[in-house]
Order: structure tokens, then sequence, then C-alpha cells
């Protein structure tokens, strides 16, 4: 190769930088290289606070690149060169004008720079050069793409990992460029300002360059390999949602009608059978909706209708997988309290995944009338269900979320579904009222998990009052990553992302902005709160040592209800958190079923006014 070729060949396309700097000054390179360094430095330790300049920089490099691609090689590009150029100004026009307006575009349009940077680097591995050359080009290139396609995957974190990796290049680069022009400026007048002497390098220093390429390709094969194989291992950990969950073409009008049965694929209480069902409903705004439950009935034929426990399940998550009709484990008596013992005596377990689990919808998390009517429109649904007869006594429990949901269903079921007869509720360490739990979460340090959590009440609640504003209390450049935080479950690996991504954020600020029980969501969490009146019997119980829900915040539920005079019977479990109050070993199982027993039967009536 001649010196004339060496000095016309284009640099490995890293970064349009080397091409600017390639000829200036030594004080030029040592001020730029500091520059870089505080900018890269900011760029790794502030990611959301500098999104906004990162965007302006990746915008500002893709157009430079594109435009000395197009004039440096004018009349001797190929197509190839030409489109990849054109596509990379109009790219960086893009991260400038649009990201600009909505910093929320900013994972995408990075991973499509990505995808066209892998593109270029592949063009330039066919090209004729050095072997070494080549193949780090097309490693390079081939890694790109597959991190571009990663970023689609997992826009929340792509922000952050494309901070972190822009920051520490430039960093590493101002450095490189910093040391070259101290030395630039020490060597003054001992050697020539050529930074390279024309003639091809020694044999070894060849050797040496080429093994550092092969290395260093080596080394992307390995990253792209682990970051594949973290990225199968976190989609495999996540719920399958089947065929079975697809609502037809022509939903039923009425609300409570039965879709579609199956058979439940999870495990099953011995003497009983179980399956799920698909059903309409109708939402807070009195839209129609479909939503999903499991049936969980006695073995063989009942010489009477079953009584009916309306199971409300707690926190899963609020992602259309993490519908408990989806786990193994929904059926069984560590998921549904005393489930063997409700079996053995011969009642019918119904237990509603709510709209936007299992079936398409906005999931009414903590929003009571939404909770409700899926819950109360699953019951209605279920006696349609192939072997079921089921009477229209029902007594509702519900455990956390599924408290606030049960109770909710009691306080609606009179109007929206006269033909069912609640006999009481009971409900276990439930949220009564969410905007005084919300005010009480929030006055602690924040946390990742207080993060993701805060992400599943403020999504749905936007996504179902047009009053509730994600801008409003979510830091620009970040409703990304907290969209995508509702979008697991905490059973599955990929939580881990949300909270590592909650951890890395806090670093740099919060994700929320404003008061979150303030404003408009503070008043439609007011709105959810528990009020009554109860015409049937209320059971409340909770624990101790509860860490989710403070206790304080249950004896204000009782003691509300109680000056109202609603039948309320309530008891404090010592030595019992939040979840421990349902699981076997739970001394107030006992309790529950003696309290649910007398409700079934064909004296109930009345209780105490309170009793604790």
């Amino acid at each position: 190769m001649t010196a004339g070729r060496r000095t016309t060949r284009r640099p490995f396309r890293w970064s349009v930088m080397p091409r600017l700097l390639a000829q200036a000054p030594p004080r030029v390179l040592v001020v730029v290289g500091f520059v870089l360094i505080a900018l890269g430095v900011l760029i790794v330790t502030r990611p959301l606070t500098s999104i906004l300049l990162l965007s302006l920089y990746v915008g500002a490099s893709i157009i430079a690149s594109g435009v000395i691609e197009l004039v440096s090689r004018r009349g001797t590009s190929s197509w190839w060169t030409r489109v990849i150029a054109i596509a990379e100004i109009l790219l960086g026009l893009a991260a400038i004008v649009w990201v600009g307006r909505s910093l929320d575009l900013l994972p995408g349009l990075l991973a499509i720079v990505l995808v066209i940077g892998g593109l270029a680097s592949i063009g330039e591995a066919l090209a004729r050069g050095l072997v070494s050359r080549r193949v780090l080009s097309a490693v390079w290139g081939a890694a790109q793409i597959a991190f571009g396609v990663l970023a689609f995957a997992w826009p929340d974190v792509t922000v952050l990992v494309v901070a972190v990796v822009f920051g520490v290049r430039t960093v590493i680069y101002g450095f490189g460029l910093a040391v070259r022009g101290a030395r630039g400026m020490l060597g003054r007048g001992r050697e020539p300002t050529r930074p390279d002497p024309p003639g091809t390098p020694g044999r070894r220093r060849q050797i040496w360059m080429a093994a550092g390429r092969y290395a260093l390709a080596a080394v992307l094969v390995g990253t792209v390999s682990v970051g594949w194989w973290l990225n199968d291992w976190l989609e495999g950990g996540a719920p399958v949602i089947d065929a079975f969950y697809d609502p037809p073409e022509d939903v039923p009008r009425q609300h409570g009608e039965l879709i579609r049965e199956g058979d439940y694929l999870g495990q099953v209480p011995e003497g009983a059978i179980a399956k799920r069902i698909l059903y309409t409903t109708t939402d807070v705004r009195g839209i129609r909706a479909v939503a999903s439950a499991l049936v969980i009935l006695p073995e063989g034929r009942s010489l009477a209708p079953r009584p009916v426990v309306l199971w409300n399940h707690g926190t899963t998550g609020v992602a259309r997988g993490c519908a408990p009709s989806l786990r193994d484990n929904a059926a069984t008596r560590w998921a549904i309290p005393a489930l063997d013992d409700v079996i053995e005596r011969g009642w019918a377990v119904v237990a509603p995944d709510y709209t936007g689990q299992g079936a398409p919808g906005v999931f009414p998390y903590l929003i009571g009338k939404g909770e409700a009517q899926s819950a109360l429109d699953a019951v209605l649904a279920a006696d349609d269900v192939e072997g079921a007869w089921l009477d229209d006594r029902i007594v509702v429990w519900g455990h956390s979320q599924g408290g606030h949901a049960a109770l909710w269903t009691a306080q609606v079921a009179a109007e929206y579904t006269p033909e069912l007869r609640i006999r009481g509720t009971a409900a276990l360490a439930p949220v009564g009222d969410p905007h005084a739990l919300a005010r009480e979460l929030l006055r602690g340090d924040a946390s990742p998990n207080l993060a993701v959590l805060t992400s599943w009440v403020l999504v749905p609640y936007a996504d179902t009052y047009p009053d509730v504003d994600l801008r409003e209390y979510v830091v620009p450049g970040a409703r990304t990553i907290v969209r995508e935080m509702t979008q697991r479950c905490p059973t599955e690996p990929g939580v881990i992302v949300s909270v590592l991504t909650a951890m890395g954020v806090s670093e740099d600020r919060p994700l929320y902005i404003g008061d979150l029980s303030a404003g408009v969501l503070g008043r439609r969490l007011e709105q959810n709160a528990v009020s009554g009146p109860f015409e049937q019997p209320v059971l409340i119980v909770w624990g101790s040592d509860d860490e989710v829900i403070p206790p304080l915040l249950q004896q204000r539920l009782v003691n509300r209800l109680c000056a109202q005079g609603d039948q309320v019977r309530w008891a404090v479990f010592h030595g019992h958190d939040h979840l421990s109050v349902l699981q076997p070993r739970s001394t107030f199982l006992p309790m529950l079923l003696r309290w649910t027993d007398d409700r079934f039967g064909a004296q109930a009536g009345s209780v105490s006014r309170c009793l604790g």
C-alpha cells in the first residue's frame, strides 16, 4: 500500500471525531479532549439530566458523519455509501428536532442509529483492505445491529445503557485526544508534526495491530453473546399469553356473558376441577371489555346450587402476562386462602383476573368500580360453565389490592348485578384508601421498589382517566422507562430490569416530579377510597407487622365504617406481616372459614355493628 493511498483511506468507523480532528493542532486536541471528558462524565453520571444534551450530541455527530461521507467521497462513493450517508443525515435531524420535542423517542432513534451504523460497518468490511481490519469492521457492524435489536426489545434501559456506552466512549476518546495533544506540545521541535511517517509500518507493529483487532473482535462477539443470552433468559421467564385470551371479533353486548371456557393448565387441588373462562364485562368508563377468570369447582355433581366464594387476588403486576390464571400455582392454598377447606365444604370459587390481565385492556389497579365490575361479571359468566350450578349467595374475599376490590364489589353489587346476593365481605389487609396509602408511602425515602409500584398506579390511572397526564408527574425522557415498568410482573426475571433501571435513574434524579398525592391524580385516588355503606357484614383483618400497608390506615378504615353504622368485625393478628395473613399456617384462616360458614347459613343475619 502506497503512502498516497494510506492518507486517503477513511479511518475505521467508530466516530466522526477522528476525521474532524485528524490534522488539528496539539493545543486544540488538549482542549477538545478535556471538554469530551467532562461531557462523557456528565452523560454517564446524569443520564436523565443530560439526555437532551445527549440527543443533540448524537444528532450533530450523525449529521457530521453523513456530510463528511458525501463530501469526502464525492464522485467515488458507491450507492450503498450514499444511502447510508443520507440516512445518517436524516436520523441526525430527527434526533435534534423530534427528540428535542419528545425525549421518549430517543431509545427507538438510538436503536435505529445502531442498526444503520452496523450496516455501514458491514459495508466497509466488504471493501478492500487488511483482513484484520475487515474482520473487525464486520464484527463491529454485527454487534451494533444486535444491540440495536436489543434496544427495541428493552427500550427503558436503552437510554441508560446508551448513555453509559456513549459516555464511556467519549471519556476514553477525550482522554486519548488530550494525551495525544500533550505529546504533540511536549515533543514540538523534536519530531515532525506529521502523525505518521510515510511508508508501511514495521512488520512487528503490523502483527500487533492485527492481533489487537482480532482480540477486540473476540471481545465484541463475547459481549453480544452475553447480551443475547441475558435477553433469552429474561424473556424466557415471562408468562406466555396463549390464544385463549384473545377476544373474538364479535363480542357479546351484555356484560357477564361467557365467551369461552377451557381447562386450567396449572396445579389443581385434590378433589376439584379448575376452568379458565373468558367473559364480557364493563370497565370503569362504561365501555365494553373482556376479562378472564378461574372457576374452581368440587368434583362430582351437587344436589343443590353451590355457594360462591368470590376471590379477589392481591397485587401481581398490571400487565397482561401478570394474570393469575396464567400462573401454575393460582389454584392452590398458597394463592387462595384455605382453598382445600373451601373445596371440602362444597363451595365454588370464582377468581377474576380483572380486565387488562390475560385479556387485553386497561388493568383497573386500585380503581374500585373497574375491579368490582370485573369480579361480579365473572360470577355471572361462571354460572354458564359446563357442570357448574352456582347459587346466588356470594361471599366476597380479597387480599391487599384484592381487599380493595372486594370492598368495592360489595358497594356496587346491588346496582350493577341485583341478581346476585352478597352475604358478606372479608378483606385481608385491604387498601381501603389509595390516597392515604400514597401519602404514607411517599413520606419515606424513594426506593427502586417504590418507583416500580408507583408506575403500576400512575399508568393505569392515566390510561383510565383522561385528566391524569403522565407528563405532569414523570420527568422528561422517563415516560418510556415508567411505561416499560408496567409491562413486567414481579414473578418474572424481567422485573430485575425495572428495579435496576429505577436504581440507575435514582442516582441521577427522581423519576417522578411534583406531589403524586396532589392535583388531579390525588383527587382520582380519593374517589377510589372505600366509603360504603355496606348492607351486609364486613370482616377486616390485618397483621401487626404489615410492612406494606401501615396498620394505622386499617384502623382508620374500621373506625370510619363503624362511625357510619356498618356491620364490621375486625381483628389484628400479631406476628403476621402483609402476606402471612393468608398463608396456610395463618391463625386467621379458621376464623375466616367460620365467619363464611355463618354467612352461607340459612339463618345468616346481622352481626354486631362494630366488633373487634
